[in-house]
């Protein structure tokens, strides 16, 4: 975590206890909340925090590069603290999102995909987001 303190001090962002504690939920985590979810999980142990001041830190510690954003297509954003690229797969019955770990999305950087899409639309591109969607083991009985 002090490594997360010094980048948001090299950014110029002052290092408050909500943030931290934000950022911590995130890094705690797998299930890939969104920002009502990461709400109610600090409402115990942080009961004057407000749910903008949950939106204002994942957009701040989303802009320093902490966290991925994640658009699986449920109207709202999802919150990864691992930032390499990865794959995530989404339950379109639960809502539940999980990462895809046998496979690299950095595999696309250097392919002819990325050459392909590139070629085919005229994107300079940047950046690939990869999403499954079906449903998960609990849903599909």
């Amino acid at each position: 975590m002090q490594a997360i303190e010094e980048i948001l001090r090299e950014k110029r962002i002052k290092v408050t206890p909500q943030r931290m504690a934000v950022y911590a939920i995130l890094r705690e985590t797998r299930k890939h909340p969104n920002v009502e979810m990461i709400y109610q999980k600090l409402k115990p142990s942080y009961p004057a925090m407000s749910l903008a001041t949950v939106y204002k830190t994942v957009d701040v510690l989303n802009k320093v590069g902490l966290l991925q954003e994640l658009k699986v297509g449920e109207g709202g954003l999802r919150y990864d603290a691992i930032i390499k690229p990865h794959p995530h797969v989404y339950c379109e019955k639960c809502g539940k999102v999980d990462d895809v770990e046998q496979f690299s999305i950095e595999d696309f950087h250097n392919d002819s995909v990325m050459q392909h899409v590139q070629k085919e639309t005229g994107y300079a591109l940047s950046s690939v987001q990869l999403y499954f969607y079906g449903k998960c083991p609990n849903c599909s009985d």
